[in-house]
């Protein structure tokens, strides 16, 4: 695994065939292919102060130095766990972690399910959403935010946000890191 010079954190390339043993039970935010920088440090705000984990599913719509996302994700970087992911799709097949898809596509709402410790909490690109092949293979994971008749989508940090503090609120705030 390569280390990122900016965030300080390890970045699995395309050849990794394993997936960290070592991973403690925490609610891991993965980020489809991200486009807005911004959204990205907001939510890796949120991922500080919850405790959980990031992933962030390559390619990015942006370098990981650019000042909007430092900006925005101030002095949090170093105190969240942030891996790369190149193959998603791969990444979950190896996986034995339960992974739950936001979709403004989906039907059933977000606080219709169960949330465990160790779930993966995966959200699309702010302009692309999820590609089919995710509901064509985990059809009963995915969810949605209810929102107004005709609206299109949340902001993804806001969506984020809301998924992730529901999914905590149901494991009673259990701490998440290890500096809880």
């Amino acid at each position: 695994m390569k280390k990122s010079p900016f965030l300080n954190a390890p970045q699995p390339t395309t050849s990794d065939k394993s997936i960290r043993t070592s991973e403690k039970e925490v609610l891991k935010i993965i980020l489809f292919q991200p486009q807005i920088p911004a959204n990205t440090g907001n939510i890796v705000r949120t991922a500080h102060v919850t405790g959980a984990s990031l992933s962030l599913v390559r390619p990015l719509g942006f370098s990981v130095s650019n000042r909007h996302l430092k900006r925005a994700g101030l002095d949090y970087w170093e105190g969240v766990d942030v891996t790369f992911i190149d193959d998603l799709f791969e990444y979950l097949k190896r996986t034995n972690r339960r992974p739950i898809f936001f979709s403004s596509q989906a039907s059933q709402s977000y606080t219709e399910i169960q949330y465990q410790t160790d779930d993966m909490l995966i959200f699309g690109s702010e302009t692309e959403g999820l590609p089919s092949i995710f509901k064509e293979n985990w059809p009963e994971n995915f969810v949605t935010l209810p929102m107004k008749k005709g609206a299109r989508c949340l902001n993804l940090s806001n969506s984020v946000a809301i998924a992730l503090y529901e999914a905590w609120r149901q494991i009673e705030f259990k701490p998440m890191s290890q500096n809880s």
